[in-house]
């Protein structure tokens, strides 16, 4: 057997089917045949289980008998040094083959592609594949990936153009990594361009494709869009899949479609957390408090442990509907859970959701007891110091930010901006506008240039005011308007409001709170003719002053009293006694006995 070629290349032919790896080895190193085959189904049998030291140990060893390497050796050889990272020796192979072969085949030049992008190095990866005299699928597939693998969207979206118009195929994986990397970056409708560029080229949507279309449509409010992939994932029978369920869930919740998104979510029978953090997320983005609660409640009872996503998504609606209450009951839910004590994004939230109900204390003490803090836990005590109007401490936490060297990002500094303006540190605010491009590296937004109008407005430096409306790179918004006209009513500067005003009404907003500030302004001063004009204005735009409301405790509940409103006063809202309320801010401990 040893000297019969035909036999062994028979014998390693079977082990190797079978995967038994000994007996494959066995017969090739007994052997005293020359020929590469067999050591090649050897090499390829070892990286096929995932044995790629005993892969490149091989090949030392059929080096070492003097058999030379083929076209058909160096890249499983090559395939092995990329996942064990063996740079010193994966450089070394290269100089085998451009040693030893006159012309590199297509094969091994994708495998050296493969394996340099495997070592991190993507400048060599891509001068192989510019060096190569020809290219297929693969070829394109491996650098596209390889960049994208380093987060290098821009570099891997301009080989994928390029391929496309090369009229290469482009397998799936190539069509969902160019995709989510346009989610990554934000770039939704590009995300979704995609996907729709996937079906007109006759691509076949898997589950992944689905997931980044819902995904991206989940961000735009694109319903209809995500409608359309719905249907598809029915037709395909992905539909049944509990990703492409949960991801369903989210888009439908996030497009204000809370009742289809609940009916998702009771199509799934084993919940999973991710199902129940989709739904409960969607309440949350809703500022559906109740049914947050109610759904959280159930989520205890069916025996499902919440993650810190699910706590995450609950504590900013505490906050934005004013629930404080059940806010500090999951603030000691996580304080008595050791698996949640090193999650930063749990305990930023809780200082956000301190900082926006007004506790700055409370948000300070948390901020005090964390380890760990970055720009999120500066930019959320820093805006909860700035609503309160301690512009002073904001200040002083944001020089701590820098002094621990946090970089802060766009949000931070409408969030320090927004601070300096509430406390009148006009100074102050001027110095961290002009130093944003040019010392935080930070482009000014919109956002940033409304932050500047109403610091200057409130100050009373009206001038100043008009000037950053007037020269930004940016088309004012109505707000913005709105902020200069308020300020010149209070320190009555005519000639500027009416200029302001007249901006305002030129842009024809849907909203009646900018036309009743005018129309306010115009009647205190005496201007009945103005007035006339912004009446009929809004008469032509269809726009209608909101009625005035009050609540009313009428003893068997509360009701609403709006202007005009002649019908009999009924109890809309329920009583909540003083008892009832704590047994509902109490039901959270109850469910873990947690109740002190």
């Amino acid at each position: 057997m040893e000297q019969n070629p035909l036999l062994v290349r028979r014998l390693v032919d079977f082990y190797s089917s079978f995967d038994l790896v000994v007996d494959t080895r066995i017969v090739v190193e007994t052997s005293s045949v020359s020929n590469t085959l067999p050591w090649n189904l050897l090499i390829s049998l070892y990286n096929r289980n995932r044995l790629f030291g005993e892969a490149l140990s091989a090949y030392k060893r059929m080096v070492g008998r003097g058999i030379v390497a083929d076209k058909f050796t160096y890249p499983s050889v090559l395939k092995a040094c990329g996942e064990m990272l063996d740079v010193g020796f994966g450089r070394e192979v290269h100089r085998a083959i451009d040693a030893g072969i006159d012309e590199c085949d297509l094969f091994v030049h994708n495998a050296l592609v493969t394996m340099y992008g495997r070592f991190g190095e993507v400048g060599v990866a891509h001068h192989l594949f510019d060096k190569m005299p020809m290219r297929d699928a693969v070829s394109w597939n491996t650098i596209i990936s390889i960049y994208a693998s380093k987060g290098m969207w821009d570099e891997a979206l301009e080989l994928f153009e390029k391929m496309l118009e090369q009229d290469v195929e482009v397998n799936i994986i190539t069509w969902n990594t160019i995709a989510s990397g346009c989610f990554r970056k934000g770039n939704f409708n590009s995300a979704l361009r995609l996907i729709s560029q996937m079906i007109l080229c006759g691509a076949y949507l898997d589950p992944v494709a689905i997931i980044i279309g819902l995904a991206a449509c989940s961000h735009i409010g694109a319903i209809n869009l995500g409608k359309q992939i719905h249907s598809y994932a029915i037709c395909s029978s992905y539909d049944k899949f509990d990703n492409v369920r949960n991801a369903l869930i989210t888009m439908y919740a996030r497009c204000q479609d809370l009742e289809r998104a609940y009916m998702m979510f009771l199509l799934v029978e084993e919940k999973s957390i991710i199902t129940w953090n989709s739904m409960l997320s969607g309440f949350s983005h809703m500022d559906r408090s109740e049914e947050a609660s109610f759904l959280f409640r159930e989520m205890l009872l069916t025996g499902i442990e919440p993650n810190y996503v699910t706590i995450a998504s609950i504590l900013p609606l505490c906050a934005r509907v004013a629930n404080l209450q059940h806010g500090k009951e999951f603030h000691c839910y996580i304080t008595r859970r050791q698996i949640f004590k090193d999650c930063l994004l749990l305990w930023n939230a809780l200082v956000d959701m301190y900082a926006r109900s007004g506790k700055v204390v409370e948000a300070k003490r948390v901020f005090d007891s964390m380890s760990t803090r970055d720009k999120v836990t500066y930019t959320s005590l820093i805006a909860g110091y700035g609503v309160q109007g301690d512009g002073e401490t904001a200040l002083k936490l944001f020089d701590e930010m820098i002094k621990f060297q946090i970089k802060p990002d766009h949000v931070t500094m409408v969030a320090v901006l927004s601070a300096c303006s509430h406390s009148g540190l006009v100074i102050e605010g001027q110095m961290l506008f002009e130093k944003m491009p040019t010392v935080y590296g930070i482009i000014p937004r919109l956002e940033h240039f409304s932050c500047m109008v109403d610091l200057y407005g409130r100050a009373g430096l009206l001038n100043k005011a008009k000037g950053i409306i007037t020269k930004m790179p940016y088309k004012p918004t109505p707000a913005m308007w709105a902020t200069l006209l308020g300020a010149c009513r209070i320190y009555g500067n005519t000639d500027t409001w009416e200029w302001a005003a007249g901006k305002l009404l030129e842009m024809k907003h849907e909203s009646s709170g900018y036309y009743e500030l005018i129309a306010n302004m115009y009647a205190s001063g005496g201007r009945q003719d103005k007035l006339a004009e912004v009446r009929t204005s809004m008469r032509d735009l269809g726009v209608k002053k909101a009625p005035g409301c009050s609540w009313v405790d009428v003893g068997t509940g509360f009701s609403s009293l709006l202007v005009g409103d002649t019908s009999p006063v009924r109890g809309d809202l329920p009583r909540v006694g003083w008892t009832d309320r704590a047994n509902e801010c109490c039901w959270l401990c109850s469910f873990r006995g947690l109740r002190r």
